[in-house]
């Protein structure tokens, strides 16, 4: 699956659960460890644990994605999901205003969700 789309789609399933501050960075010219960060807050530990099960749960069933590595617990705050070409980080909000990854990478161009229909393709 195209590296872009494939965040895109992870966007879109933690924004099902909820998640809050949903942000897609386009790293490619900056990295070349990925191409995509998904960042998206969680307000709690049961929630986090909903916004991890529901990308995962959906990219293994509907399009046969699986996280290369899964690093971090909703218990601690932080989930990474290693997905290669793109990185999901799922963070309580508190955790997230502490590492401001969103600033670490500030250079980075953030990327509009498409309308549902493009996902599709």
């Amino acid at each position: 699956m195209d590296s872009k789309k494939l965040a895109l789609l992870c966007r879109e399933f933690a924004d099902r659960k909820k998640a809050e501050d949903l942000m897609v960075l386009d790293v490619r010219k900056l990295s070349s460890v990925t191409d995509f960060f998904v960042i998206v807050s969680g307000t709690s530990e049961p929630h986090l644990r909903a916004i991890l099960d529901e990308i995962t749960d959906r990219l293994r069933d509907e399009h046969n994605e699986r996280p290369r590595a899964v690093d971090g617990t909703a218990r601690g705050a932080w989930v990474v999901l290693d997905f290669f070409d793109v990185i999901v980080h799922i963070m309580r909000a508190d955790v997230r205003e502490r590492y401001d990854l969103e600033s670490l990478w500030g250079d980075a161009p953030r990327v509009k969700p498409r309308a549902r229909k493009d996902l599709k393709r």
